[in-house]
């Protein structure tokens, strides 16, 4: 239990990407007293039709649903969604995105923000990545102090070291009591979950977990990159 409870934020571009990147380390920052919210910048769903006015409604009110559902899994305090149209984050301005996460992040004053990888496959990702750390700028009265990356499985591995910047973990967090908290959130995005050996099965992620572990002596972990940190 944290004696110095923190206010800690997670930036997702899509329903599950919070899960699948961090879900563990929330249900252990949850227990160490740490207050955590979530804010998931697109809807998740309308990318699977050709126009994004033809996918019906109550496709994307599932996934918030599901959101809501996974984040009391783990104990998230809020679940904010800005609700932009999946997989289609570059056709916005730039700006409108990096406003958008500077209004949450004024409301919610965080001093630790966790966001997507900038070298992943999926654009939203990046997108989502470069605008949080447009808006986490440290300038001088600024709450946030430090910045972490996560990887996505299905998204950061099958880039393939080709983007920049290429994901190079130096943060284990051990979840080992947490990796079942993060499956049971994960099922609560049951559709999206795919079969063995697809990255986004149970078996899967629970192998990603114990293979990070293995790098540092524990049973399961989960990685992440840190972009910067600041001491006051």
């Amino acid at each position: 239990m944290s004696q110095n409870p923190k206010r800690i934020l997670v930036f997702a571009a899509h329903p599950d990407d919070e899960v699948l990147g961090c879900g563990g380390t929330i249900a252990r920052l949850v227990q160490e007293n740490h207050i955590v919210h979530v804010c998931i910048l697109g809807e998740g769903a309308t990318s699977r039709f050709e126009r994004r006015e033809d996918a019906p409604n109550v496709l994307i009110n599932e996934l918030a649903t599901a959101s809501q559902k996974a984040a009391n899994v783990l104990g998230v305090s809020s679940v904010i969604g800005l609700g932009l149209p999946d997989q289609r984050f570059d056709t916005l301005p730039f700006l409108e995105i990096v406003k958008k996460i500077t209004t949450i992040l004024n409301e919610i004053q965080p001093e630790v923000v966790y966001t997507q990888h900038g070298g992943d496959l999926n654009l939203d990702h990046a997108i989502t990545f470069r605008a949080t750390l447009t808006a986490c700028r440290p300038f001088q009265g600024a709450t946030v102090r430090e910045v972490l990356a996560y990887e996505v499985p299905s998204s950061t591995e099958f880039a393939f070291g080709k983007f920049y910047p290429v994901f190079q973990p130096d943060t284990f967090i051990n979840i080992s009591p947490y990796l079942d908290a993060k499956i049971a959130a994960m099922y609560c995005y049951a559709p999206e979950m795919r079969p063995f050996p697809h990255p986004r099965s149970e078996e899967a992620l629970r192998s990603i977990a114990t293979r990070w572990g293995t790098q540092v002596g524990f049973d399961a972990a989960e990685v992440f990159q840190t972009i910067f940190r600041t001491k006051p």
